[in-house]
């Protein structure tokens, strides 16, 4: 891998914002195509459920669940989730 792991809290924080930017920035271009309240509380709870997911992948699971297993990404998770599954 070309890059190492992220460790400047500044350039972390940037990333998180510029995620946010990227989100609401797609999220009024689709409005913006649509013009639809229908399609805008669709999207909405679509960004729930998968930020809820997100959350029940790595901060359920590795404090809840299985405390010892860490997860490095989505991939990971379904690997571990097929793996326990009997």
């Amino acid at each position: 891998m070309l890059l190492g792991d992220l460790k400047n809290p500044t350039l972390i924080i940037l990333k998180g914002f510029l995620f946010l930017a990227v989100g609401l920035l797609s999220f009024l271009a689709i409005i913006a195509e649509t013009l639809s309240w229908r399609v805008a509380t669709l999207l909405l709870i679509c960004i729930w459920a998968f930020c809820r997911f997100y959350y029940f992948a790595f901060y359920v699971i590795g404090h809840y669940l299985d405390q010892d297993y860490k997860f490095s990404g989505l991939a990971d998770f379904v690997l571990y989730w097929l793996k326990r599954r009997p």
